[in-house]
């Protein structure tokens, strides 16, 4: 069984950053493909950003690109969120998800690709 643990949240001033980690245990990350999604209060659940198992592919959402970066260190068994230049409308509970598949043609990065889900960390933008 696939267990993956968020760190990192927290609260954080518009302009600026935070980088998110995705620590998983039981299962080797290096099979899966990974993302990160998020939720806002009475928002539906939507992708962030995705890469591929072996780190040859990444998808970001139009809103995200240019200022969030996904990457993935496999022998940490970990995935990463950076995320710059942080605007209220990114308040959200961020999750960590392995993905059950991957298109290396047409990656996309939407809920209904993940597998297995970490407890999600909470992102404020506030000033």
């Amino acid at each position: 069984q696939l267990v993956l643990v968020e760190s990192g949240g927290g609260l954080v001033q518009p302009g600026g950053s935070l980088r998110l980690s995705c620590v998983a245990s039981g299962v080797s990350l290096h099979y899966y493909a990974m993302g990160w999604f998020r939720q806002a209060p009475g928002k539906e659940r939507e992708g962030v950003s995705c890469i591929s198992n072996s780190d040859e592919g990444t998808y970001s959402e139009d809103s995200v690109k240019g200022r969030f970066t996904i990457s993935r260190d496999n022998a940490k068994n970990t995935v990463y969120l950076q995320m710059n230049s942080l605007t209220p409308d990114d308040t959200a509970v961020y999750y960590c998800a392995a993905l059950d598949w991957w298109s290396t043609d047409r990656p996309t990065c939407v809920v209904s690709q993940g597998r297995y889900w970490g407890q999600g960390i909470q992102v404020t933008v506030s000033s």
